[in-house]
């Protein structure tokens, strides 16, 4: 007699009462990054270069795909070290582009290896990335007031700036819509619910 195949048991969400933002509440990963991450303020340019690479990858896919592969992207990326990727030459891309780990798309890995070079080219003109990106926001988080997820907006006129002044400068994979999640990521907006226990 074959044996029982174990059943499968699907996620109900976080067991502490804490009230959170709906769209984490799918999967444990989700919960650890919004509960840890997400809407955290960010001044190491390491962080950021790690945030604008995996937000460039997930144009097109959900971002619990790329953080279920975010080691994968670390040891693929040098550990975001910003000088290495910058010096990624056709090999190493040929390299990425047989690497399961990740996500295999030939313009998102080149645009990867473009904007580390665009990225250091910023931190000589600004001393750093985070100088010049938090810039856009006057230096200080943004609070929006949102009662309900779908209060959120997509883009706004400063990711749009953003945006524009980043296409500009050579960057690749830098849409209004990319920023605006770049943003939220790294604390240049909280865009936590009003009742959520993370909301500053």
């Amino acid at each position: 007699m074959a044996a029982k195949k174990p059943a499968i048991l699907k996620y109900s969400g976080p067991t502490d009462g804490k009230t959170r933002c709906g769209w984490c509440l799918s999967d444990p990963i989700y919960v650890s990054y919004h509960d840890e991450e997400w809407g955290t303020p960010v001044h190491d340019d390491k962080l950021l270069f790690e945030f604008l690479v995996l937000e460039s990858f997930q144009a097109g896919l959900s971002w619990l795909t790329i953080l279920k592969k975010r080691e994968n992207f670390r040891k693929a990326f040098a550990d975001f070290d910003v000088k290495k990727v910058a010096k990624y030459d056709e090999k190493k891309y040929e390299a990425l582009m047989q690497d399961a780990g990740i996500i295999r798309n030939q313009l998102k890995i080149r645009a990867a290896i473009n904007n580390a070079q665009r990225f250091i080219e910023i931190q000589k003109e600004f001393g750093s990335f985070d100088k010049y990106v938090w810039s856009f926001v006057g230096g200080k988080p943004l609070k929006n007031k949102l009662k309900t997820l779908r209060d959120i907006q997509p883009r706004t006129e400063i990711s749009d700036a953003m945006s524009k002044d980043m296409g500009k400068r050579g960057f690749k994979f830098r849409g209004s819509t990319i920023c605006y999640a770049f943003m939220q990521a790294v604390g240049m907006v909280d865009d936590h619910i009003e009742t959520c226990w993370r909301k500053s």
